[in-house]
C-alpha cells in the first residue's frame, strides 16, 4: 500500500510511541477479561491511524466550510470509527440494505461529521462532493443523520438521530428486531440473521432518561448482540461533565446487567480488542465498552475542554490538520493509501457477503414459504385496503368501545400482516391490543425471541425509540399502546418517526377522553389528541364505531409514508347501524365522510369525530336539512382530492358546527362553532363527566338550535 508522507510517522502507534496515547487519568479498567487476544499486525495499524486522521481532517474541512457543526466527537472517537469501519463492521458499501449487516447507530447525532467521513472512506455511495456540502440545502449530509426519507438518502445512516439517548434505545430496538428475525426466520441447516447493532453515544445520551429505560429492557431481555460504545469525553456544552454527574456509569451498567468494559479508545489494539470481545461474547449480556477520549483531539486549542463541542475550532482547523500531518494547503484530503486500504477492506467484506448469499439461496430453497414471508417483510408488501376489508369481517351492531373493536381487529390484522407484532408499557389488559396465541417476546419465563407481544414494562419513552429503532431495522411493522394521557412520554420518539416517515409503527392510545371518568383529571385527556394532530405527517385516527375502527387499523399497516395514531375509548359508544359497514369503512379510509346524508335542501353540517359521532347522529334525526360528518382523521381527509372535500363539505354551506371531546381550536378550521372540552375534567363516572361537559346529543341540539 501506498501512503503520503505523514503515514510514516502514523506508524508509531504500531511500536507503541505516544503519538496517540492519553492522560494517565485514562488508565485502562477491563471488567469483562478479553479472552481473545486480537492483535492488528503493524501495516494494519498505520493504515487504520492514518485513516482517523484523515477522517478529522473531513470533519475539519466540512465543518470550517459550513461555519456549523460539532468537531468534538468526530475528532475524539477517529480511532474508534477506523476499527469499526476498517475491521471489526459486517457490512458491503456496494450492497447497503443488506439485510444481514451490522446495523451502526450515532446516537450522538450532533457528531454527524463522524458517520459521513467514514461512509466515505469506507466506500459507500457518498460522494465527497456531498461531504463538503455538510450542512447545505438538499445534500446528502444533513446536520444530524438522517433516516432515508423524501428529503434525504444517505446509505449507510440507518436511523434518525439527535435528540439525546433516542440512538441508544433505537440501537436497542434494532438488536430486538434482529433476536426477533433470527428466531422466526434461522433454520437448524441456514443461518441467515446473526448480526450485531452497534452505538456510539456519548455523555449527553446517557443524562438522558430514555437511555436507561431501554437499557433495562435490553439487559432483561438478554439483547447481546447489542454493543454500545460509550465516547466518555468528560465534556458537556456547558461545562465539563463533573459539573452535573458522578455517578459511576460503569457500576450503572454493571447493575443493569450488561458485561462492560473500560478502555483507552485512541488505543487502537484496545479498541480492536474489545469490540472483537464484545462480539464473540454470547453470554445473554449486552455490551458496554467505555471509551476515555479527548473531545476535539489533534486541535490542541480546544481539545479536553466544552469549547470543542461545537465549531468553535474553526479558525484552528489549519493548523490543526498540520499538527496531525496532513498535507499543507490541501482540502478534504484523503491519501491513496487509505483509499487502498478500504478498497482491500471491501473486498474481504464482499468475500463475506457472497458467502452469506449463498447460504440465503440455500435457504430460500428449502424455505419457500418463510422465503416469501420474508420477502414481503423486507419490502412491506401488504394487501391493498380494499382486499383487506373484504378480509375482515363485519363487526357487531351493538355499543361497544373501540378498544373493544380494536382488540378483535388486530388478531386479524396480525393474521393478515404475518410480520406484524405489537407491545404495550404494561398495560395489555387495558389497551386490548393484545396479539392472541402470538406469545411473548423476550427470554425467561413463558417468552421467546419470536413471540409477537412485546412486554415493555412501564417505559413509554423507551417504547417509543424501541418501536422506532425495529421499524428501522426493517423486517417488522410494530405498534405499542398506553393510555393517551401518557403519550406525552414519548412523544418525542412520535416526532421522530414522523420526521422519519416510519409507516412501520403506529400508537395504540386507549382511554380517549374525558370519559375515563372516575381517575380523573390527570388520566382523562383534553388536549393529546389535538396535541397529537399538530405533528407534521403524523395520522391521527379517532374512530367513531366498531368500522371505523377497523378502517383506522387498515390504514396504520397500508400507509406508506409515516406512523398511525389510533385514538380508542375505553367507554361505549353506538354503531352507526344505518350506514352499511362497508360504507362506513371506505369513508374513514379517506378520513372524512357524509355518515348521514340530509334528507331535504342542506341547510346545515355537524362534523364529529369519536364517541361524539353518536351525539351528532342522534342531535340531526329531527333536522332534515342537517348532514353529518365523520371525520375520524384530519389528516387523511387533507390528502383527497378537492372534488372530495367539496363533495363531503361544500363550500356553499357555511352554517357548520363541529364536536368533539377535547379542545376546540383545531375544528374551527372547518367550523364556525365548536362544542368542545377546553378546560380539564374532574373525578366523577364517566357519563357525568361527559354530561357536565356538555358531551351529549341535547346540549349539541340546544347549541345547533342557538346558532
Amino acid at each position: 500500500m501506498k501512503f503520503s508522507s505523514f503515514a510514516i510517522a502514523a506508524a508509531c502507534v504500531a511500536s507503541g510511541a505516544s503519538a496517540f496515547s492519553t492522560p494517565a487519568k485514562f488508565g485502562v479498567r477491563q471488567f469483562t477479561k478479553l479472552e481473545m487476544a486480537t492483535a492488528v499486525d503493524a501495516e494494519t495499524k498505520t493504515a487504520l491511524a492514518t485513516a482517523a486522521n484523515e477522517a478529522r481532517g473531513l470533519a475539519m474541512d466540512s465543518i470550517a466550510a459550513a461555519h456549523s457543526g460539532h468537531m468534538g466527537l468526530p475528532l475524539g472517537c477517529a480511532e474508534v470509527g477506523a476499527v469499526l469501519y476498517g475491521s471489526q463492521l459486517q457490512y458491503n458499501a456496494a450492497e447497503p440494505q443488506w439485510i444481514n449487516r451490522d446495523r451502526f447507530v450515532l446516537s450522538a447525532g450532533h457528531g454527524s461529521m463522524f458517520i459521513y467521513s467514514w461512509l466515505n472512506l469506507a466506500g459507500y455511495d457518498l460522494p465527497m462532493e456531498e461531504v463538503k456540502n455538510f450542512r447545505q440545502y438538499g445534500s446528502m449530509t444533513p446536520g444530524h443523520p438522517e433516516f432515508p426519507n423524501s428529503e434525504h438518502n444517505t446509505p449507510g445512516v440507518e436511523c434518525t438521530t439527535g435528540p439525546l439517548g433516542q440512538g441508544v434505545s433505537n440501537a436497542v430496538g434494532m438488536a430486538a428486531s434482529e433476536k426477533m428475525a433470527a428466531a422466526v426466520y434461522n433454520t437448524e441447516d441456514h443461518k441467515i440473521f446473526d448480526h450485531h447493532v452497534f452505538a456510539l453515544a456519548g455523555d449527553g445520551c446517557f443524562q438522558e432518561g430514555v437511555s436507561a429505560e431501554s437499557a433495562c429492557f435490553a439487559a432483561h431481555e438478554k439483547l447481546d448482540n447489542l454493543i454500545v460504545l460509550y465516547d466518555a469525553n468528560e465534556v458537556t456544552l456547558d461545562k465539563m461533565a463533573e459539573y452535573t454527574q458522578s455517578e459511576d456509569i460503569i457500576k450503572r451498567y454493571d447493575a443493569y446487567g450488561w458485561e462492560t468494559f473500560e478502555i483507552d479508545g485512541h488505543d487502537l489494539d484496545a479498541v480492536e480488542e474489545a469490540i472483537a470481545a464484545a462480539k464473540a461474547s454470547n453470554n445473554g449480556k449486552p455490551k458496554f465498552i467505555k471509551c476515555n477520549t479527548i473531545i476535539g483531539k489533534g486541535m490542541e486549542e480546544t481539545e479536553g475542554t466544552n469549547a470543542a463541542h461545537g465549531e468553535a475550532g474553526v479558525p484552528y482547523v489549519e493548523k490543526a490538520k498540520l499538527n496531525i500531518g496532513l498535507p499543507e494547503g490541501e482540502s478534504w484530503y484523503v491519501s491513496e493509501g487509505t483509499r487502498e486500504f478500504f478498497s482491500g477492506v471491501a473486498e474481504k467484506n464482499a468475500a463475506a457477503f457472497d458467502e452469506w448469499t449463498a447460504t440465503f439461496e440455500a435457504w430460500k430453497e428449502a424455505n419457500p414459504e418463510l422465503a416469501k414471508q420474508l420477502d414481503d417483510a423486507v419490502n412491506d408488501n401488504v394487501m391493498p385496503a380494499e382486499d383487506m376489508f373484504k378480509a375482515i369481517p363485519q363487526m357487531g351492531t351493538d355499543a361497544e368501545a373501540t378498544r373493544v373493536s380494536g382488540y378483535k381487529i388486530i388478531q386479524d390484522i396480525a393474521k393478515l400482516v404475518p410480520y406484524y407484532v405489537s407491545g404495550s408499557a404494561d398495560l395489555h389488559g387495558s389497551t386490548r391490543n393484545y396479539i392472541d396465541n402470538g406469545g411473548a417476546f423476550g427470554a425467561g419465563f413463558d417468552k421467546s425471541y419470536d413471540g409477537k407481544n412485546i412486554y415493555f414494562g412501564i417505559r413509554e419513552h423507551a417504547m417509543g425509540s424501541i418501536m422506532n429503532g425495529m421499524a428501522n431495522h426493517g423486517l417488522f411493522k410494530v405498534s405499542g399502546s398506553t393510555f393517551l394521557v401518557f403519550v406525552d412520554y414519548m412523544r418525542a420518539t412520535l416526532r421522530v418517526a414522523a420526521l422519519s416517515e416510519l409507516q412501520r409503527v403506529s400508537y395504540v392510545l386507549t382511554h380517549d377522553s374525558i370519559g375515563v371518568g372516575e381517575d380523573g383529571p390527570t388520566h382523562q385527556p383534553v388536549e393529546t389528541v389535538s396535541g397529537l394532530r399538530v405533528i407534521p405527517n403524523l395520522d391521527v385516527y379517532r374512530p367513531g364505531d366498531a368500522e371505523e375502527t377497523v378502517a383506522a387499523y387498515v390504514s396504520s399497516v397500508t400507509r406508506k409514508d409515516g406512523p398511525t395514531a389510533l385514538i380508542f375509548s375505553r367507554q361505549n359508544m353506538d354503531q352507526n347501524n344505518d350506514m352499511d359497514y362497508m360504507a362506513r369503512r371506505e369513508g374513514a379510509l379517506k378520513g372524512g365522510y357524509v355518515a348521514k346524508a340530509e334528507t331535504e335542501d342542506l341547510d346545515m353540517i355537524i362534523i364529529a369525530t369519536g364517541s361524539e359521532v353518536q351525539h351528532a347522529l342522534k342531535a340531526a334525526a329531527d333536522l332534515p336539512g342537517a348532514r353529518v360528518v365523520s371525520m375520524p382523521c384530519m389528516e387523511a381527509y387533507e390528502r383527497q382530492s378537492e372534488e372530495y372535500k367539496e363533495s363531503v363539505l361544500p363550500s356553499s354551506c357555511t352554517k357548520r358546527i363541529a364536536m368533539e371531546a377535547g379542545v376546540s381550536a383545531p375544528w374551527y378550521k372547518y367550523a364556525s362553532k365548536v362544542v368542545g372540552v377546553d378546560e380539564f375534567g374532574f373525578s366523577a363516572p364517566g357519563d357525568i363527566v361527559m354530561e357536565k361537559k356538555g358531551m351529549t346529543a341535547e346540549n349539541l341540539a340546544a347549541e345547533i338550535a342557538s346558532m
